[in-house]
């Protein structure tokens, strides 16, 4: 559990590395959020076009829909840095510039690019950003 949450204890670091493990139950626990967040604001949704027939539909929609894409919205942007922080620690443990995270910008393939180089082993022993985070642990 520790590895889940240990992006959002170093926050907004951008030095050092971090191992696989540590992106992925990040990026686990960010998944099921967002998950979690989508069934709720489909339930909403389901909700207020149920009850649409009363002719309240913005007092509904803003009652069932608002709660839900503002818990999304604040999640969004509390999880944000740390998720680009812990992107740019998985290029610093392959011996890369962390500039590489700007690759998510580039349109249809970035996003796949860089989960590519998510799932490639980090260098071991210690590299110009650090030592290996696996023998700290």
């Amino acid at each position: 559990m520790r590895w889940m949450f240990m992006p959002l204890r170093r926050y907004v670091d951008f030095t050092g590395r971090s191992c696989r493990k540590e992106f992925w139950l990040f990026f686990l626990l960010q998944f099921i959020a967002v998950a979690l967040l989508a069934v709720w604001l489909f339930r909403a949704l389901i909700i207020v076009g149920q009850l649409g027939d009363t002719g309240h539909v913005v007092d509904e929609f803003a009652g069932y829909l608002g709660p839900g894409l503002q818990w999304f919205a604040a999640f969004v942007l509390v999880t944000m840095l740390p998720f680009t922080a812990v992107q740019v620690r998985r290029f610093h443990d392959q011996d890369m510039s962390g500039w590489l995270v700007l690759l998510n910008f580039v349109p249809a393939v970035g996003g796949f690019i860089v989960l590519v180089f998510m799932c490639l082993k980090g260098t071991s022993g210690e590299n110009r950003y650090g030592p290996d985070p696996l023998a700290a642990a």
